[in-house]
C-alpha cells in the first residue's frame, strides 16, 4: 500500500526538530510520497532545497489568501518562482472570510492572479475556500480554472459546494477534519465524491486526524484520514490508497 499527502506544510518551523524523524515514520505507514505547499513566496527556496534532497517530494508556489505582505504577487513573480522541475502546483490560494487579515477584494486580486499563473503553467491550482464559497467559485468561474484544474484543499464545505467543484472538473481534496466526531455531513461528501475526484491530505502541522487529534499532525498521518474514508464508502483502505495516489499523480501531472 502506498499513500500521497497531497497537502502538508513539512517545511514549517514546527518540524525543525525532528523532520528527518518526521519522513522515517512516514516511510514507516506507506507514506511514499507528498507536496509541501506554499503560502508565502519567501518559503520557495527551501521547498526547492527540501524537494532536491529527497525522494518523493514536490512543492507548489503561491500565497495564502490570509497571508499579510507588502507586495502582491505578479503573474509574472508566480511564473519565475514555479519554473522547477518539481514544482507541480500554484497556491494555495483562494478565499478566506473566515479570518480578514487580508481585505475581500486583495484576496480577489490575488486569486485571480494565481489562477492566470497556473493557466499558463499548465499547473493545478491548490485552492483554500473557507467561509466564501460564493466568491470563491464565483473567481474560479470568471477566471475558467477549467483550463488548468485545480484541488479543493482540505474540504470542509457542504454537498451543494462539492457538487459545483467537481462540476468545474476540480478534485476534492480531504484532511483529518473529515474523521472529527461531528463532521457527519463532511463524511457524507466523502462518500458522495466520484472515486476519479477523491484526494487525501493532512495540512500538517494542522488538523491532526482522530486518534491523534490535539497532537502536531505530520505526513504520516494521513493514513487515519485513508482508514476514515474506506469506512464511510465501504471500501478497504487499500482501495482507498491506490485510487487518490493514482489521482494525485494524474492531478499533478507526474506520470
Amino acid at each position: 500500500m502506498e499513500l500521497f499527502d497531497t497537502h502538508c506544510h513539512i517545511d514549517f518551523h514546527h518540524f525543525d526538530d525532528d523532520r528527518d524523524a518526521a519522513f522515517e515514520r512516514m516511510r514507516e505507514n506507506s507514506v511514499s510520497r507528498i507536496i509541501a505547499v506554499s503560502v508565502e513566496l519567501e518559503q520557495t527556496r527551501r521547498l526547492v532545497e527540501l524537494s532536491e534532497s529527497r525522494d518523493g517530494v514536490w512543492f507548489s508556489v503561491g500565497i495564502h489568501p490570509n497571508h499579510e505582505i507588502d507586495s502582491e504577487p505578479t503573474v509574472q513573480s508566480l511564473l519565475s518562482l514555479a519554473g522547477h522541475q518539481k514544482c507541480v502546483a500554484i497556491g494555495e490560494s483562494g478565499m478566506d472570510f473566515f479570518r480578514h487579515r487580508v481585505p475581500p477584494d486583495i484576496q480577489e486580486s490575488r486569486f485571480r492572479t494565481h489562477i492566470q499563473a497556473a493557466k499558463q503553467l499548465d499547473k493545478p491550482v491548490i485552492v483554500h475556500m473557507r467561509d466564501a464559497d460564493e466568491a470563491t467559485f464565483r473567481i474560479m468561474q470568471e477566471e475558467d480554472i477549467m483550463t488548468c484544474g485545480g484541488i479543493m484543499h482540505c474540504f470542509s464545505s457542504s454537498l451543494d459546494a462539492a457538487r459545483q467543484a467537481l462540476d468545474m472538473g476540480l478534485s476534492i481534496s480531504f484532511s483529518g477534519n473529515v474523521t472529527f466526531k461531528n463532521s457527519h455531513e463532511l463524511r457524507d461528501v466523502a462518500a458522495f465524491v466520484p472515486d476519479a475526484s477523491l484526494l487525501i491530505e493532512t495540512d500538517a502541522p494542522y488538523l491532526a486526524p482522530v486518534p491523534q487529534r490535539g497532537k502536531r499532525n505530520e505526513p504520516s498521518f494521513v493514513r487515519h484520514v485513508a482508514e476514515c474514508i474506506a469506512q464511510v464508502r465501504g471500501q478497504h483502505v487499500e482501495a482507498i490508497a491506490e485510487m487518490t495516489t493514482k489521482n494525485a499523480l494524474l492531478r499533478f501531472k507526474l506520470q
